[in-house]
């Protein structure tokens, strides 16, 4: 396969997928790891991909959102062992605060029956998930809901979460790395992120390997506010330790 041929069916491939991952395309390609990034770096220079950590993402797509159902899809057994990792950080009968998320809706789905735990939540289908839960006491979280993600936002929530201090929040991202921080594509999302992560005295990132350099549209947090990040063994040991060195402790399940 000539150069171009390959970089057109690379752009393909983002575009189908939402990313080009470096090592991926290499595999699928055979051809060394240096030989894809030359080529994402023509199409860069194309302007139809934008350079991110570990490989590129179609230009336009910056501020893409899948939807719940999209998103419930992918990476399903990561997000399961990052769950069955993250109940580790359950306080003994405290309080604790779940993020609008599907790996955090994960953890929520592995809450164990004799858990008893107060749990604060703005969103609809982690809040239906417990509310028949024996041992917990749950708060629910009003607002506008977004129907992308069956979240509360806006000044509701955002009032309440200015009144609580939880022991652990389980925060949720679109996106994260240590220099891009904690990203998410929509304002009023970010917004009660950032409130989030002021209600609570421990902060647990669960996210998956695929988020790391993925950067959105607004930023709601620096990765230095995580107390641990919880994800899964797709992300590098060099990578890990950029992440610790920074100050947030890693594990990976």
């Amino acid at each position: 396969m000539y150069a171009p041929e390959r970089q057109q069916a690379i752009l393909r491939l983002a575009r189908e997928r939402g990313r080009a991952e470096v090592l991926a395309l290499a595999d699928e390609f055979q051809v060394t790891a240096e030989t894809i990034r030359r080529d994402l770096k023509t199409l860069v220079k194309a302007g139809v991909l934008r350079r991110v950590h570990g490989g590129a993402i179609p230009v336009g797509r910056l501020d893409f959102e899948p939807d719940l159902t999209e998103r419930e899809a992918t990476a399903v057994a990561e997000k399961e062992r990052i769950a069955q990792a993250a109940l580790a950080e359950l306080p003994d009968e405290g309080s604790v605060i779940l993020d609008a998320g599907t790996t955090t809706a994960a953890l929520a789905a592995a809450l164990p029956l004799d858990a008893a735990l107060t749990v604060v939540t703005h969103a609809l289908p982690l809040a239906a998930r417990l509310a028949d839960h024996p041992g917990i006491e749950l708060h629910v979280v009003g607002g506008r809901v977004r129907h992308r993600t069956r979240a509360a936002v806006d000044a509701w929530a955002l009032r309440t979460y200015g009144e609580i201090t939880a022991d652990v929040l389980f925060l949720a991202t679109n996106g994260f790395g240590p220099d891009s921080g904690l990203t998410t594509p929509d304002l009023a999302e970010a917004a009660v992120k950032r409130a989030l992560i002021g209600a609570a005295r421990r902060v647990v990132l669960l996210a998956d390997s695929r988020k790391l350099g993925q950067e959105h549209f607004a930023r709601f947090g620096a990765l230095r506010q995580v107390d641990v990040l919880v994800t899964d063994t797709g992300l590098g040991d060099a990578e890990a330790r950029a992440i610790e060195a920074a100050g947030t402790e890693v594990r990976r399940a």
